[in-house]
């Protein structure tokens, strides 16, 4: 029997680690460019990582990944690492070697080492009355029990969730920012009462799931909305259908998963979002659950995922976000490529800030009568 919750946690804790550092999908995937270590080194050239909020994350053994995953492709997983090569048979059954999931390196360590601090994280909140966790380095919500996908070879969300009711939590909300919809997330938990999950995706963009009727079994309410969504819209969005569907749920913990691809400046989606979204969104979202996991999850561009998530961490443990960055911090910013192609370079702003300009604008027809329909649900 789970053990009561002792008192809350200390202080919101961020996981991270170094296999981040220098590990990439190959030079013309679209992971080829550094994110958590980016965030990482920003928090600390701000001083914003003393030693009592962070934790280094752990690795997921196999036995806690086959919660969610079939044994035969987390042995697959580990093989393919081991080798540095697939069979056509295991490319075909599990999709490693692909062009999207490709071999590389650390194709097992890394997604395994996210998954382990989710998982970790999921265990600390529910074992305490309130808290907050940021695993950046979370976040890969496409992963399938018997398969790789869409650059996930796991899915912590799910993981994580899994993780929070073995530990005795019941009534839990999933909330999906990303630009693409949670397509490895919704099977999950289909028809679940006491789970509440909401995506806010790009409409006609991979994988082509989460249309506005489907409901996965009454568990979830999706919104896809148009290119060029802006933080008008979101807001929109934030308070028609986000904010009121958790009052209502009353989860006893949210997992938010931030992924910075809906961004204006990402490659992979073609929204216009402001990184102050993501901090309006995370700071309307905290108050409505004792405890919060924040996970990263998509983001191409490195200057607007770093810059997101480690704002979205100091927003979460209360810090300042200075108006220009100290030389530092800037310095991070410089030293970051696209790794290869032809990409252009960042905006002036993306080396000497945090914060995005307001990107404000109208809120279309289209997505006040989807909100509307949600609303009626």
């Amino acid at each position: 029997m789970t053990p009561p919750p002792s008192a809350a946690l200390p202080g919101p804790l961020f996981f991270g680690s170094g296999i981040y550092r220098g590990s990439s999908y190959g030079q013309t995937h679209p992971l080829r460019v550094p994110r958590v270590s980016t965030v990482m080194d920003l928090a600390r050239a701000l001083n914003w990582l003393p030693a009592q909020s962070y934790r280094q994350s752990p690795r997921a053994k196999p036995a806690a990944l086959t919660a969610y995953h079939t044994p035969a492709y987390i042995a697959a997983l580990q093989q393919a690492e081991a080798t540095g090569q697939v069979d056509t048979v295991t490319r075909a059954r599990h999709h490693l070697g692909t062009t999207s999931n490709p071999i590389f390196p650390e194709m097992f360590r890394r997604p395994a080492t996210g998954a382990g601090g989710v998982i970790l994280a999921a265990e600390l909140l529910a074992t305490h009355v309130a808290g907050a966790i940021h695993v950046p380095g979370g976040g890969t919500h496409h992963g399938l029990p018997d398969r790789a996908n869409g650059f996930c070879y796991l899915n912590d969300p799910v993981l994580a969730l899994m993780a929070l009711r073995h530990a005795g939590l019941t009534r839990l909300a999933y909330v999906d920012i990303d630009a693409h919809h949670p397509d490895g997330v919704e099977p999950a938990f289909m028809g679940d009462p006491d789970m509440l999950m909401i995506s806010v995706h790009e409409e006609n963009r991979w994988p082509f799931t989460g249309a506005l009727t489907d409901d996965a079994g009454g568990a979830a309410f999706n919104l896809p909305v148009p290119k060029g969504f802006n933080d008008s819209e979101f807001r929109a969005a934030l308070h028609g259908l986000i904010l009121p569907r958790l009052a209502a749920h009353r989860p006893q913990a949210i997992v938010l998963q931030a992924g910075a691809d809906s961004l204006l400046e990402d490659p992979l989606s073609r929204l216009a979002l402001s990184n102050r979204a993501y901090i309006e969104a995370l700071t309307e979202i905290r108050p409505l659950a004792p405890r919060l996991l924040l996970l990263g999850g998509g983001g191409y561009n490195p200057w607007s995922v770093g810059r997101c998530w480690a704002a979205l961490w100091a927003t979460l443990a209360g810090l300042e976000i200075p108006d220009h960055l100290p030389d530092d911090a800037a310095s991070v910013l410089r030293a970051l490529s696209w790794g290869g192609g032809t990409r252009p370079a960042p905006e002036p702003h993306m080396l000497t800030t945090l914060l995005d300009p307001p990107r404000e604008g109208p809120v279309r027809p289209e997505i006040r009568d989807r909100l509307a329909w949600l609303a009626r649900r």
